[in-house]
């Protein structure tokens, strides 16, 4: 086919195709005619099957949307890959595209450098906190000499390589959609969220790395980032890995009684709440079930009384004074090792923090002061740390070598990821992780469902 060349450009987070020949093939399906330019249109996200779909067909065209360059990292150091990272990037280099999951300390993140040196193309790394920001833009400099730009927390500096959160490339992905080849989505099971999907629609990216230690979601949505990234190409469960690439590990289940007055309040407090859910033929057996619920239970002052039971319940099961009493043992038995308390919530969190005299990192802790806290940890000079949700992800600490799960959620995820942060290999470490029971309660059913795991079995 010959003619006059197509103009391709990038337009606030979508392809611009214009002088596209009409004959049939020419357009593809994503593309739409937009009348108000007098030329087609289409997701960023499809670039690279448009270039690959006008090269086919025989069209010439101009390429204006790309802005990315190419990279010159510097030499590699540090010790060979693993057997698994290298199966990993021979995978993924087949196209280019998809997703690895590996669980945490596996070297997710050396694999992302392996496929930047691979490419060697302007790189995008979305990541979901701000630690995760900081973090990456240390090891980019230690492995690559490439300093790194940072977006988030007030922070906007664009450069070949930049590292971003998924909150502020919600923002300002159109803005810099199109000057980046690579992009390494960190956690990339965050991408899924109905919100967030839109990011890699605004980037026009033709090579795309997800990682995540868990792709699946409980809502079933990990579906789409096969058409955001890419099929899953690699994975492998952590008891491939464990006491070779990963310390060996041990977990325990303790259990705790409540006490007569708590079992009293308890049961009144359930039966209170589960009353209300049957008298409005509400089964609570999913999130859909708990909303209506909750916009139930707003109507009338019956309804928010068994509100208040609900939280007061699940208060009593994820706080019971005998777990305090489990916990001091623990912290007790394994005084000299590092170790890691997790809560639910903030206020036990805070609970925890107070009793034990334990540092303490919320959502609510300052970056300045969680760098603080958690380079404190690695240094051994506070050798336990409490925290409630903000460690479950991302965070390095891998001087961690026992865990205790105070209380949790029903999440496979937030389970496995918890594991995950004492499962780094440092010397000849062998990683505990325990997990705190309120017997005969709702939690007992809680954890059956969040250890369907393999690394649980």
């Amino acid at each position: 086919m010959s003619g006059a060349a197509a103009t391709l450009r990038y337009d606030r987070g979508s392809l611009v195709v214009e002088g596209l020949p009409l004959a049939a093939g020419a357009a593809p399906g994503w593309l739409t005619w937009d009348a108000r330019i007098g030329a087609h249109r289409g997701l960023a996200l499809h670039y690279r099957a448009l270039v690959s779909h006008l090269t086919h067909a025989g069209v010439p065209f101009h390429d204006g949307a790309r802005r990315f360059g190419t990279l010159v990292p510097g030499a590699e150091g540090g010790p060979p890959p693993y057997p698994h990272q290298q199966e990993a990037l021979a995978a993924w280099a087949q196209v280019k595209r998809g997703s690895v999951e590996l669980p945490t300390g596996a070297g997710k993140t050396r694999l992302a450098l392996m496929a930047l040196r691979l490419v060697a193309r302007d790189t995008l790394v979305l990541v979901p906190t701000l630690e995760l920001v900081a973090q990456w833009c240390a090891v980019i400099a230690r492995e690559t000499g490439l300093v790194a730009g940072a977006i988030g927390g007030g922070s906007f500096e664009l450069r070949p390589v930049t590292v971003c959160t998924y909150a502020s490339a919600l923002r300002h992905a159109e803005t810099f959609g199109d000057r980046f080849g690579l992009v390494v989505f960190d956690e990339c099971h965050h991408l899924a969220g109905a919100g967030y999907a839109s990011i890699a629609e605004l980037l026009i990216a033709p090579y795309r790395l997800g990682l995540s230690a868990t792709l699946a979601r409980p809502d079933g949505r990990h579906a789409v980032l096969d058409r955001l990234i890419g099929p899953v190409c690699y994975r492998k469960p952590v008891g491939e890995l464990s006491g070779r690439y990963l310390a060996p590990y041990d977990t325990q289940v303790l259990y705790a009684e409540l006490t007569p007055a708590e079992r009293e309040a308890y049961t009144a407090d359930r039966e209170t709440y589960r009353g209300f859910a049957r008298g409005l033929g509400i089964p609570l057996g999913g999130p859909r079930d708990w909303q209506r619920f909750v916009f139930a239970a707003y109507r009338s002052a019956e309804g928010r009384a068994a509100l208040a039971a609900y939280w007061r319940q699940r208060r009593a099961a994820f706080a019971a004074e005998a777990k305090f009493a489990l916990c001091a043992a623990l912290l007790e038995r394994h005084r000299g090792r590092r170790m890691l308390v997790f809560t639910e919530d903030n206020r036990t969190a805070c609970e925890v923090s107070r009793r034990f005299l334990l540092p303490l990192i919320t959502h609510q802790t300052g970056m300045a002061e969680r760098r603080a806290i958690l380079a404190r940890f690695r240094e051994g000079r506070w050798p336990m740390l409490v925290s409630s949700k903000v460690l479950n992800e991302g965070v390095d600490v891998p001087a961690a070598s026992v865990a205790i799960i105070l209380s949790g959620n029903a999440s496979v995820r937030e389970h496995v990821q918890r594991l995950g942060r004492i499962l780094r290999r440092e010397g000849d470490k062998t990683a505990l992780l325990y997990e705190l029971l309120t017997r005969e309660t709702a939690e007992e059913h809680t954890s059956r469902r969040r250890r369907q795991h393999d690394a649980y079995r």
